[in-house]
């Protein structure tokens, strides 16, 4: 049987947890494998008061999940069940969520490789000078690593892939890594997920800008638009190319044979006398020139009458 002190605590915490669910309606999931207590204390720091940082626990969590649920009718946070698996945590908050993900990664620390640690991102060290002297040469050659001693120093000759992502850390390159004062990898909450009004989905999601959103939406117009016109099926999207082909079907015929309308007629006039339509355009083009030099001349008249120097305490 628990204690006394536990059953109280438990109590409270389930309190905590059916009080935020209540709150918010907007939560990340986060991993928290290799996060300091200094550094998780900072993190729950600059998220507040918008944000609340939730911890424990997974059964525990859950079972204050479902019994929230049961009693609420509310099914919005079951979708958080199948994700309370590991080190995670649930980060409630009010605050704009692209806003919470900046402050959380702001707090991500580098730390050092440490032998068996399975590495999070790419390792590469870069050529030149390692400051290291020639004894210890063993280091980069147990790795494979090209060097050569210049001014009694060890010199990398090219950039290595030390490590890949996945790959378990080794002795040597923990070692070598180490006395080269390199700290490869950074380590914070892991945001994993996000839970949005009972639905959930990546965070990759919150990345994505207006201008990705009608970069897309233009390239789905086009290709529709596309597969309209090469089967001949008239959408909303190729209507405005049919018409265009069509006037260009049209105006071919016109110009082939003795058939003529007003728009054709501008057509035939051109190309029976293409010297009248350049006499035509020389006066549009040089007027259009004209027009941004007048503006010029006229700013540096007003500039010069601005500095004319007679100020009324003068």
């Amino acid at each position: 049987m628990p204690g006394a002190a536990k059953i109280v605590q438990k109590e409270a915490y389930h309190a905590k947890v059916c009080s935020l669910l209540e709150k918010y309606d907007r939560a990340f999931i986060c991993h928290a494998d290799n996060v300091g207590s200094m550094q998780f204390q900072n993190i729950r720091k600059g998220l507040r008061p918008d944000s609340v940082i939730l911890m424990g626990k997974n059964t525990m969590m859950k079972r204050s999940i479902r019994l929230w649920s049961e009693t609420s009718g509310s099914d919005k946070w079951t979708c958080l069940l199948e994700q309370l698996v590991g080190n995670v945590g649930v980060v409630f908050t009010t605050a704009d969520l692209n806003d919470v993900k900046a402050e959380i990664n702001k707090y991500k620390v580098g730390a050092p490789a440490r032998v068996g640690l399975t590495a999070p991102n790419d390792v590469k060290i870069p050529a030149g000078p390692t400051g290291m002297d020639p004894s210890q040469t063993s280091f980069f050659q147990a790795l494979g690593i090209a060097t050569k001693i210049n001014k009694g120093t060890i010199e990398i000759v090219s950039e290595v892939h030390l490590i890949k992502p996945g790959d378990k850390v080794g002795a040597s390159q923990a070692t070598l890594l180490s006395k080269l004062g390199i700290k490869p990898f950074k380590y914070g909450l892991a945001l994993l997920k996000v839970i949005e009004n009972g639905a959930i989905y990546d965070t990759a999601v919150l990345d994505i800008t207006d201008e990705d959103m009608l970069g897309a939406v233009a390239a789905g117009i086009a290709n529709v638009a596309a597969l309209s016109l090469a089967i001949n099926y008239p959408t909303l999207a190729s209507i405005p190319h049919s018409v265009i082909n069509g006037y260009k079907n049209v105006l071919a015929v016109a110009l082939a044979t003795e058939y003529s309308f007003p728009a054709a007629d501008k057509v035939k006039a051109i190309l029976a006398d293409p010297s009248a339509f350049a006499a035509a355009a020389a006066p549009a083009a040089a007027a259009a020139a004209e027009a941004p030099a007048a503006a010029k001349k006229e700013e540096v008249k007003e500039e010069s009458e601005e500095d004319m120097g007679f100020s009324l305490f003068d």
